[in-house]
């Protein structure tokens, strides 16, 4: 059969079904409807589709996912509110609960904690890890290496959303530690000149 023979029976066959004007009004009805729906795509599209998880057996350890919801800001505490110790407390107990992506946000804040108390960097609400990365890094470059790594491992599990594990949060710790110890040989070696 011809297409276009086809094509002339078959809107004969449908016009002998559904009135013409019907027909267009239909027409024009769903070509509304996909046009609006076209104009107005990402709000009734979900912000987050769900994905099936497979199920491991053996797991050596912990794994903790993070929440979908969008990351927190990392300085959304007042450097003044909470003490360096009192961040690391609590990275510490968040840790001994399996959370680790939030111990490690809180070993972060902590550091963070350090560099303002020593006037290294001033933090203003709304910057970025980046941010804070290049500044502290453009005032005292020894603290460079170790904040860059501990803001890649942060980015990692906040901002890529991979699942945290006890070696992120060990790691989190040496670097913590080793910017503490580039802070203190920084301020004896200030001192001496």
């Amino acid at each position: 059969m011809n297409p276009s023979r086809w094509w002339t029976e078959t809107t004969a066959a449908l016009g002998d079904l559904v009135p013409l004007p019907l027909a267009a009004l239909a027409l024009a009805l769903v070509t509304a409807l996909v046009a609006a729906g076209w104009y107005t795509f990402p709000r009734w599209v979900p912000r987050r589709i769900p994905r099936l998880r497979r199920r491991t057996r053996n797991r050596p350890e912990r794994v903790e996912t993070v929440s979908a919801a969008p990351a927190p800001a990392v300085v959304d505490v007042p450097p003044s509110a909470v003490s360096p110790v009192a961040a690391s407390d609590l990275a510490d107990r968040l840790s001994a609960d399996g959370r680790y992506a939030e111990a490690v946000r809180e070993r972060l804040r902590a550091m963070l904690h350090d560099l303002t108390d020593r006037r290294v960097v001033w933090i203003r609400p709304g910057m970025t890890v980046g941010e804070v990365v290049t500044a502290a890094g453009a005032n005292r470059p020894p603290v460079g290496p170790p904040l860059a790594a501990a803001a890649d491992i942060f980015s990692e599990l906040w901002y890529a959303q991979r699942g945290a594990t006890v070696d992120h949060d060990h790691r989190m710790r040496e670097h913590a530690d080793r910017l503490r110890h580039v802070l203190a040989t920084d301020e004896s070696a200030e001192v001496t000149w």
